[in-house]
């Protein structure tokens, strides 16, 4: 090919020119020879491991030695390829590169995949790879291989959804992440939703700027275009906005606030040795039969403890969005007096990152969280425990809506 060629890995470029190269077929062609050379050289590397000397050796004091090559066609990722197999005559000699009943050995950047979505480092999975292949992976290569997880992990944001959930979990949980030049504390915007059928599902993460009531309103918007139409109750923390980013989308949602996380924000008024005190009063209020019964309660804390005043104010400001879960049985108010749904799934997003103090750019982030989400999803096989009595509460709460929805 006579056309100069800029800008390229010169033993690209020589490869290029030596080969005659003139289309995709022989780029192709040239790449499964080279493929084929390198598995070659793996494969007389184990063998020199497992006889003890090399190919050239002459050494005679030896009770094995090397007996010619079978034929093996296998799959790869660059498409089949036909191998040379080295044989010893003891028959003791079992490859790893490609495992001796394998006809498959294009699963390499699968493996990747997957350890990436384990929250392994590049240098890890380098270091992993060349262990057990022989194969030395750079960052830029280990990153250019999971990028193609992206296309998957944007299909997974836009599927559609269930036209009911009667209940929604949201929050968010950070990170750090590298933007033009400077490290940016991020959110990671997340939705759990639990179907008709009891399953729990993740329905959306989306990494943004800190977390903030427009951002939510759009991803709830995204939500509805995507199917939901119905959502009966949302589960979610202390954000100012938050209400009314729902209430714009979802009118007829009714909104619980984290009593977990409110019990968090009361305490950090407390000086250590009072936090368990106060903490194991403030159970009559949340844990009373009914919404009188723990407002009562509240006012008996507030007039017992005025020293506490600043503690307790944010329950008077949002006992609404506090005490909802009263107007429900106790199986229902199990489930939506807390986000801990989320807060499970964000412990398992910090494990998975926590070789990654940075993140280079956002879809390294997004998709460290794709692959970990569908880690978890896989395992979520059950219904919630108790679901049948719960949807039968369910159609007594919500007798319209439920016929809706199950015809």
């Amino acid at each position: 090919m006579s056309r100069k060629v800029k800008n390229v890995n010169p033993l690209i470029k020589k490869i290029f020119e030596e080969n005659d190269i003139q289309n995709i077929a022989d780029a192709q062609d040239i790449m499964k020879n080279m493929f084929k050379d390198m598995v070659s050289l793996m494969l007389e590397a184990e063998m020199d491991e497992t006889l003890g000397y090399s190919k050239y050796d002459r050494n005679t004091n030896i009770d094995n030695s090397r007996n010619g090559h079978n034929k093996k066609r296998v799959k790869t990722s660059l498409g089949e390829v036909l191998l040379d197999i080295p044989r010893d005559r003891e028959s003791r000699f079992e490859p790893q590169v490609v495992p001796k009943y394998s006809r498959d050995i294009s699963d390499i950047e699968d493996k990747v995949i997957s350890m990436y979505g384990r929250g392994m480092s590049t240098t890890d999975i380098n270091n992993h790879l060349e262990e057990i292949y022989g194969m030395s992976f750079s960052s830029t290569q280990i990153s250019r291989i999971t990028d193609k997880i992206m296309d998957e992990a944007n299909q997974w944001k836009s599927r559609p959804l269930k036209s009911c959930y009667p209940f929604v979990f949201l929050d968010a949980t950070h990170f750090n992440v590298k933007t033009n030049g400077r490290v940016i504390n991020k959110a990671a915007y997340i939705i759990v939703g639990i179907d008709l059928d009891g399953k729990k599902d993740i329905l959306s993460i989306t990494v943004g700027e800190n977390e903030n009531s427009k951002f939510w309103l759009k991803e709830l918007d995204l939500l509805r275009s995507r199917g939901v139409e119905e959502i009966f109750i949302a589960s979610v923390d202390g954000l100012p906005g938050f209400k009314e980013a729902i209430k714009a989308i979802y009118p007829d949602t009714k909104i619980q606030r984290c009593i977990v996380h409110q019990i968090r924000n009361t305490l950090r008024f407390l000086n250590y040795k009072e936090r368990k005190v106060f903490a194991k009063e403030l159970k009559d209020v949340y844990r009373a039969h009914d919404a009188e019964s723990g407002f009562n309660s509240l006012e008996r804390l507030s007039n017992e403890y005025p020293e506490y005043s600043p503690a307790l104010k944010s329950w008077y400001d949002n006992w609404n969005e506090l005490s909802h879960f009263f107007e429900y049985p106790e199986e229902i108010r199990r489930i939506i007096y807390t986000t801990n749904i989320i807060e499970s799934i964000n412990s398992q997003f910090k494990k998975v990152s926590r070789s990654k103090a940075v993140f280079p750019t956002d879809d390294s982030l997004q998709k460290v969280l794709y692959l970990a989400s569908k880690n978890m999803i896989k395992k979520w096989t059950q219904k919630i425990r108790g679901w049948e009595k719960i949807l039968r509460m369910l159609m007594v709460i919500y007798p319209e809506k439920m016929d809706r929805y199950l015809n």
